[in-house]
């Protein structure tokens, strides 16, 4: 496809969707290339490509398509540099994996070691710190102002959407700022992996190693992806070993818990617990409205005038609790919305316009599906959980479950113990003090604990 052809295009965009989207989404578009039947596109921001993916990467395939161009797919990401040629794999390796795209400036400081982009967003100054995330903010923070390693590694961990990566970018931000002489890598655990295949591949196994374990810090974001991978897990083992013999920071973040990756090697999942484990928590009320007042500040310049009737972030604070992602895309969208529409953004039109989002947040935690849950987790049946068994295997994750049903569901003591079997209350109360009591004396009851309420509460 030619940029003639794309001209042609965008022009047709700009009568379907309107002349206030074409600008804030169509006109910041790069043509980067055809490949394969996939088109593909530059764009400013992960967060603009994966809007435009959304909304309007339909209306794109269907005008390429009528264009002439034979177009299944099309895709948005950030400028990058060439893609480095596939090599057959040599023996070992972990198969099929893809050739890495080197980051045109690449993020570290102190010397040229290839890393992921940063976002620049996602600084300290833009995190808005509640009480679920003020331990782990706490800890990126000491670590970020360059001291003597203190934590060592520094594991982040939480579900989707609550800051994980938020953090990581703005330690390597602060580091930057604070100590441009530093040799700062920061990559995805996936990247990692990329990187130690086509270093086989290439048979450059010293120029890998050496890279890597000259660092001063090392960022690896989403830890978890290289469970299972034998190879990869080795390489980044002795890698870690390597750097904490040196005294030099590690920084890590995972969707989980150390000791919950499965799959992991045993001597990697015990270095991870070495240092400080900081977990973020699921958000609360005050915590989600101050990040939609902060948003809200951030998206001023690009939907001015808008008017906004008082109430709507209360309400929608209230309403859409599942993860940050979801909540700043709803408010994205409403923007959007009253900015074409041109009228205040009123309680009612926010019910409308997200309508969808708001549907899925109703979508309460119940009883049953606890009990589903916690059975599926400890491999029992249902009617062995309600059943009147009492040996150990099963009358545990009962009592996880009891404990589970009584932070999660509005449902009264009497209630939770009809479900269980025509249970007493005070058994309910019972299983709730009794795991309350194990989780700060046993890591792996607080780690099943933890693990079944963020699978839970992610629906």
């Amino acid at each position: 496809m030619t940029e003639q052809t794309w001209g042609e295009v965008r022009e047709n965009l700009l009568s379907t969707v309107g002349k206030n989207n074409y600008v804030n989404w169509i006109e910041p578009l790069e043509f980067s290339g055809l490949e394969g039947g996939v088109a593909t596109f530059f764009v400013p921001t992960h967060f603009m490509g994966d809007w435009v993916s959304r909304n309007f990467g339909d209306k794109i395939l269907t005008e390429l398509a009528k264009a002439g161009e034979k177009v299944s797919r099309v895709e948005f990401s950030v400028p990058r540099a060439p893609v480095v040629q596939k090599a057959k794999p040599s023996a070992g390796a972990e198969p099929a994996a893809p050739a890495v795209k080197t980051p045109a400036v690449p993020v570290s400081t102190g010397g040229e070691l290839p890393g992921a982009p940063l976002d620049a967003r996602f600084t300290f100054d833009s995190f808005v710190v509640g009480k679920p995330n003020e331990m782990a903010h706490a800890a990126a923070r000491r670590v970020a102002e360059g001291a003597a390693v203190t934590f060592n590694p520094l594991y982040l961990y939480g579900g989707v959407g609550l800051g994980k990566t938020h953090l990581m970018h703005a330690i390597a931000w602060e580091l930057r700022n604070r100590s441009p002489e530093l040799k700062v890598i920061y990559l995805s655990a996936e990247q990692f992996m990329y990187r130690f295949v086509q270093a086989l591949r290439d048979k450059d196994m010293i120029s890998f190693k050496q890279m890597f374990r000259s660092v001063d810090v090392l960022m690896v974001d989403d830890v978890q992806f290289i469970a299972g991978k034998e190879a990869t897990q080795e390489e980044f083992f002795h890698t870690f070993n390597a750097l904490m013999d040196q005294n030099k920071q590690i920084i890590i973040s995972s969707e989980v818990a150390p000791t919950a990756i499965e799959d992991m090697d045993d001597r990697i999942s015990s270095r991870l617990q070495a240092g400080l484990v900081a977990d973020l928590h699921p958000t609360n009320y005050e915590l989600r409205l101050g990040i939609l007042q902060q948003k809200a500040e951030q998206f001023a310049d690009q939907f001015p005038n808008l008017d906004i009737q008082d109430g709507v972030f209360e309400f929608l604070a209230h309403r859409i609790s599942s993860n940050v992602r979801v909540l700043e895309g709803a408010l994205m969208r409403l923007f959007a919305f009253g900015s074409l529409v041109g009228r205040q953004i009123t309680l009612d039109m926010t019910q409308d316009c997200l309508a969808d989002a708001l549907r899925a947040s109703d979508r309460k935690i119940t009883i049953e599906s606890i009990q589903r849950k916690v059975c599926d987790h400890f491999n029992i049946r249902i009617s062995d959980l309600v059943g009147p068994k009492r040996v150990r295997s099963i009358a545990r994750p009962r009592q996880v479950a009891m404990y589970l049903c009584t932070k999660l569901t509005s449902r009264s003591l009497p209630e939770i113990g009809r479900k269980f079997g025509g249970r007493d209350h005070t058994t309910v109360i019972h299983a709730k003090r009794k795991i309350e009591e194990l989780m700060t004396q046993d890591s792996q009851i607080a780690d099943d604990v933890e693990m079944l309420r963020r699978t839970l509460e992610a629906g």
